[in-house]
């Protein structure tokens, strides 16, 4: 991918859909994007308050838990753990989709990080042949919607869709008014930092992920997602989806240290994209292949105009060839 134009402000290349360069190298999505930074954290600043106020209004409310947090054990979703407790000593259950690829090193920042927050902790194993046969369909076929895979891969679409579920779900069943996830600045926009869920929305969405798979992948992941009857009985209930690290200065650098002084440990065994999972490479290698650029490109690109990483860094974490025993790792376990 070298030898492909890239924009020379962000990083987004000349394979990615839609793009197009000016006369000095500068993509369409940097020329339309806002870059004051003064407006940018008047913006952040604004939807912090409307997050302050949403707190503040629930806080304590429920009986048992203000907020769950799906937990992937990597370095975002850690440190939104760190923060919602910290700053705001919410009462919070995490959640972990354990999709039988998460680093052993993630398995112990899981229970580093939840043991010193003080917090209840679920951990959500399918069975593998379940699990296998929903990364093979996504690895062989493509299954969702083109703008779908802008800013993420087939792979790890489906993986996310069953997390958004099982979350979803579980805050139904418990009257847990928050859901919360570790986005990174990059990976979705201030304005959706703070987001009622909208029973019609989320029964849309789930459709728009179960309809692409073959009818025996649909049997498999049916009793994984929100119940028909769910949309009725909780409709009034239907909690925020909650981005915090939107809104909040983001340094990875600054984030990765203050996580490591509560004893947690980067991988070495993940990709420049992640620090929880051992399929990602193959995931990203996989999209690559097929449509010639970055899955995470956008998200990166993103958070390069935003000012939250350098060009440089960025650069290397897409750029940089996918880990090739990681990548035939995964090829293995999903015998393909």
């Amino acid at each position: 991918m070298n030898s492909i134009i890239i924009c020379k402000t962000c990083i987004l290349p000349a394979t990615f859909p839609g793009i197009s360069f000016d006369d000095n190298g500068i993509c369409n999505y940097c020329r339309r994007e806002e870059r004051s930074v003064e407006k940018i954290a008047e913006k952040k600043a604004a939807f912090r308050d409307r997050l302050d106020e949403l707190i503040a209004g629930i806080k304590g409310q429920n009986l048992s838990y203000d907020a769950i947090v799906a937990y992937s054990g990597g370095k975002d979703s850690s440190y939104t753990l760190k923060l919602l407790k910290e700053h705001y000593d919410l009462r919070l259950l995490s959640l972990t989709f354990d999709n039988h690829f998460v680093s052993p090193t993630a398995w112990k920042n899981i229970e580093t990080v939840t043991n010193t927050l003080g917090m209840d902790h679920i951990r959500f194993r399918p069975p593998w042949p379940m699990v296998k046969a929903l990364f093979r369909q996504t690895a062989l076929e493509e299954t969702f919607p083109a703008p779908t895979l802008l800013r993420a891969s087939s792979i790890c679409t489906a993986c996310i869709g069953m997390v958004k579920s099982l979350v979803l779900k579980t805050a139904l069943e418990m009257s847990i008014p928050l859901v919360a996830f570790g986005w990174s600045p990059g990976q979705a926009p201030i304005q959706s930092a703070i987001l009622k869920n909208n029973p019609a929305m989320v029964k849309k969405n789930q459709w728009a992920l179960f309809k692409g798979f073959p009818a025996e992948i649909q049997r498999r992941i049916h009793p994984y997602l929100i119940p028909e009857a769910y949309y009725e009985i909780y409709k009034d209930r239907f909690p925020y989806n909650i981005h915090p690290l939107a809104l909040f200065d983001y340094h990875e650098e600054t984030i990765t240290r203050e996580l490591k002084e509560m004893g947690w440990e980067a991988p070495g065994d993940t990709d420049t994209n992640s620090t929880n999972c051992l399929l990602n490479a193959f995931a990203n290698q996989r999209h690559m292949d097929r449509h010639g650029f970055h899955p995470y490109v956008m998200e990166i690109a993103n958070m390069v105009r935003q000012g939250v990483m350098d060009r440089r860094e960025g650069m290397e974490k897409i750029y940089t060839e996918q880990n090739p025993n990681m990548v035939k790792y995964a090829e293995k376990r999903l015998g393909l």
